[in-house]
């Protein structure tokens, strides 16, 4: 049986990262007969983001009032990644960046049947390596090492394609009425919000095949 999973979510989202890997557990505790296939949809965190994006000290100062509840807030979210095998590198960040250009290229990666690929190296690439992924030649290195062609990538970025993107995604987001992210929909019928534990999808999935 086909399974669809659509996942609302940003690249610069830890607990997407989280959510990320508990839905590839669930997966793989599928039988053969189940082919899933996921779609990645756009949603912005910061959608006032200035293009170059700011000091990720700033903003997190900011958004939780000091700098030390910050660290306290990625404390928790390193402890949890590490239970996921995801190393978070937190302090070699040093921007906050715009991500509409990221999710551009996860849209076209996904015509190019990467989509998945490129995703996961633009998680990898912010949380763990710190890389700029605002950053237009950052982003066509990350996705040309995850399979994305290189000239498709820059053509893109030069172009206005994919602009739509955020615009789908956010009426996808209000469609479902998603306030937070990651988000996760089932076969166009279950929902499940936040970086659940990989039952929660199994859950979903035996709902949907025991339907049929």
């Amino acid at each position: 049986m086909k399974l669809s999973v659509d996942v609302i979510s940003d690249v610069i989202c830890p607990w997407c990262y989280i959510g990320k890997r508990r839905l590839e557990k669930a997966i793989v505790s599928l039988n053969d007969e189940h082919v899933v296939q996921v779609r990645w949809h756009a949603f912005q965190l910061n959608p006032m983001m200035p293009a170059e994006g700011i000091s990720r000290r700033e903003y997190r100062t900011r958004k939780f009032g000091s700098w030390e509840r910050s660290k306290e807030l990625d404390a928790n979210v390193i402890a949890v990644g590490e239970t996921e095998g995801i190393h978070f590198s937190f302090d070699t960040i040093d921007k906050t960046p715009n991500t509409v250009a990221a999710h551009r290229l996860i849209w076209v990666a996904d015509q190019h049947g990467c989509q998945d690929a490129v995703g996961e190296s633009l998680f990898r690439a912010y949380f763990i390596e710190g890389q700029d992924v605002g950053d237009h030649q950052t982003l066509v290195n990350i996705v040309a090492e995850a399979g994305l062609d290189r000239q498709a990538a820059e053509d893109m970025l030069i172009s206005d394609e994919g602009q739509g993107v955020m615009t789908q995604g956010k009426e996808l987001s209000e469609r479902y009425r998603v306030d937070g992210v990651p988000f996760f929909i089932i076969n166009q019928k279950i929902a499940i919000s936040g970086a659940q534990q990989p039952e929660s999808f199994q859950d979903a999935f035996t709902q949907i095949t025991a339907a049929h």
